[in-house]
């Protein structure tokens, strides 16, 4: 699968973005349709010590699914995003089968 990440506000470090591609690979055994994902890692400018944004949108036929989710570091927010990701992928292939049949 194709993955485009962007850092806003900040400089993602080689270790960051290969822990994405890493992680968004895995979602490829639970749905093997999709087209390509953009994931955005940005710095929320405040106070709170959860300032780390993930938003990750899959782009696969027909449709598009985009999670966002907020953590203390940025590798446990796409975690998470992921996390919720395969699971509606698994939702969305188990629906497909029942149409099927």
């Amino acid at each position: 699968m194709k993955v485009n990440t962007q850092s806003v506000n900040f400089v993602a470090d080689q270790k960051l973005l290969n822990f994405v591609q890493s992680r968004m690979d895995k979602l490829d055994l639970f749905y093997d349709r999709v087209v390509r994902s953009e994931v955005y890692l940005k710095v929320e400018n405040t106070s709170a010590k959860e300032n780390k944004i993930a938003e990750i949108e899959l782009h696969i036929p027909k449709d598009r699914i985009v999670v966002k989710k907020q953590c203390k570091s940025f590798e446990e927010a796409v975690d998470s995003a992921c996390n919720s990701l395969e699971r509606m992928l698994v939702k969305r292939k188990e629906k497909m089968r029942a149409q099927t049949l």
